[in-house]
């Protein structure tokens, strides 16, 4: 009975966001607890799905190490976190056929910049060169050469804001199992570099032209010209030595079609580099224009998006409307555990005088003092609208003052979808301008009913304004950071021999 190991890491960092994370970030599973994601919309739920229509095979669930995106992993949090790992999988090795590892691409840890590559080979060590491993990927993560190296085979996100997870766990196991069965015999990756970060709606997948190239990748899959393809656009925040985007093409056995489409590829994502930037719109001339509707409106903060390793705790936007005499009802959320913890303490009904933001990233955020009334108090607890992940936020409290409802939270959380709103009795649907921090949101979250998403040029260690971040590690040029002149893209092989 073949036997196929099951693997998962994942974290996205935001390498400008001063408060690093830790290994009491990560939701720790092991062994048979893997298995409580049959069924669901998770990479392995989606890979389980695949391996259980397959009776002769054994699913050897090994080791899951999940967190929401945060600052960089520090040196000791990592130092557990794959001690861990590495034991889990030397304790699982017996009989190994393959192995799937899912990954999201976009880690980095103090001391160790290229983790996902640093699981990859220390796996790699122990199963030997010809049991073959597949990974799947965040469309959003770096894809490394020490990565590429260690591989067989991958499968990429096609879509964002992301909804297919599931799919491409199974597309992963697929590719795995053909892999195995000898239909796909010599693996060939093709992988092109391309100097150029993006940011921006150009990049939702059912509108933008991102999503025009990704039906590329998928015809090439559905036609059978490769047998995996896609087109990574990293994580601009992760500010590590291989970011980028890149496009990876894999064939069975055909390197030249594989760099050809690679090329391809690369030299239609760079001649739309520009149509995916992020436009961004003054603080003073948004608020100026939601005085003048009558509609709800949003205010994209993207450059505090925690659901791409941001502090949380940016106030800006809040104290902004405030000082322009917004007066509406506004809804926001904010990462401050002492304004939580004084709420708490005070009671539902009690009235206090608390500071808002600035409790992670000083340089950035002033603290805005506040008299407001306790609203609501609640454990933070929620679920992920979409893969019905839990989340957890602490001790929370909801606070209320001039017409602005705040919801407090005392740790950082992912808060792409409405879920820390709804677990604090709260529906967006009721307030005049909502806050989100999340560069993007499933349609119907909110775009399906709002009269204008204003998506607001603020400060941020997520901010869509690349060049501003400053970045010290990525190779140099990069655009938009520097202009570059002229592209020649060119596509590097990997196959393995085992």
């Amino acid at each position: 009975m073949p036997r196929i190991l099951v693997v998962q890491c994942m974290q996205e960092i935001s390498s400008f966001n001063p408060l690093p994370s830790g290994y009491e970030n990560f939701l720790v599973e092991r062994g048979d607890a893997l298995l409580a994601q049959r069924g669901r919309n998770t990479a392995l739920g989606g890979a389980f799905a695949v391996f259980d229509a397959r009776p002769e095979i054994e699913i050897v669930p090994c080791y899951s190490a999940r967190a929401g995106s945060a600052g960089l992993l520090s040196a000791q949090g990592w130092q557990r976190l794959s001690s861990e790992l590495i034991a889990a999988v030397e304790a699982s090795l017996n009989g190994i056929d393959a192995v799937y590892v899912s990954l999201h691409g976009a880690m980095g840890a103090d001391g160790e910049l290229d983790p996902e590559g640093w699981i990859l080979e220390q796996i790699r060590m122990r199963v030997g060169p010809k049991v073959p491993i597949v990974i799947s990927l965040d469309l959003h993560g770096i894809c490394t050469d020490r990565m590429l190296r260690q591989i067989d085979g991958f499968a990429l996100y096609w879509t964002y804001p992301h909804v297919d997870f599931a799919d491409t766990g199974a597309r992963a196991a697929r590719l795995l199992l053909r892999i195995m069965d000898g239909t796909v015999a010599r693996p060939t990756i093709a992988r092109v570099v391309i100097p150029a970060l993006v940011r921006g709606d150009e990049l939702i997948t059912k509108t933008g032209c991102y999503g025009d190239l990704l039906l590329d990748c998928r015809r090439l899959e559905a036609e059978g010209q490769a047998a995996a393809a896609g087109i990574m656009i990293g994580n601009p925040f992760t500010d590590v030595p291989e970011l980028c985007s890149q496009v990876l093409i894999m064939t069975d056995g055909d390197p030249e079609g594989a760099s050809r489409e690679a090329i391809r590829l690369a030299n239609a994502f760079w001649l739309l580099r520009y149509r995916m930037q992020g436009k961004l719109v003054p603080i003073e001339r948004a608020i100026a224009q939601a005085k003048t509707i009558e509609g709800p409106v949003v205010f994209t903060d993207a450059a505090d998006a925690t659901s791409s390793g941001a502090s949380g705790d940016s106030n800006v936007l809040i104290k902004a409307l405030h000082q322009a005499g917004y007066r509406r009802r506004v809804l926001a959320q904010i990462v401050d555990p002492a304004a939580a913890a004084a709420a708490h303490r005070a009671g539902v009904g009690a009235t206090i005088e608390v500071t808002l933001g600035g409790a992670h990233d000083r340089a950035r955020f002033t603290p805005w003092p506040v008299k407001a009334e306790v609203a609501l108090l609640s454990n933070g607890k929620a679920t992920v609208e979409n893969t019905r992940a839990p989340l957890n936020a602490g001790p929370c409290a909801v606070l209320t003052f001039d017409g602005y409802t705040i919801v407090v939270l005392s740790h950082t959380v992912g808060l792409q979808d409405r879920a820390m709103y709804f677990a604090n009795g709260l529906d967006p649907r009721d307030f005049d301008l909502i806050v989100v921090k999340s560069p993007h949101t499933e349609y119907h979250m909110y775009d399906a009913w709002i009269a204008k998403n204003f998506n607001v040029d603020a400060p941020g260690s997520t901010s869509a304004n690349l060049p501003y971040l400053g970045h010290t590690i990525c190779a140099r040029p990069m655009f938009p950071m520097e202009e570059i002149a002229t592209f020649s893209p060119s596509a590097t092989l990997y196959g393995r021999a085992g």
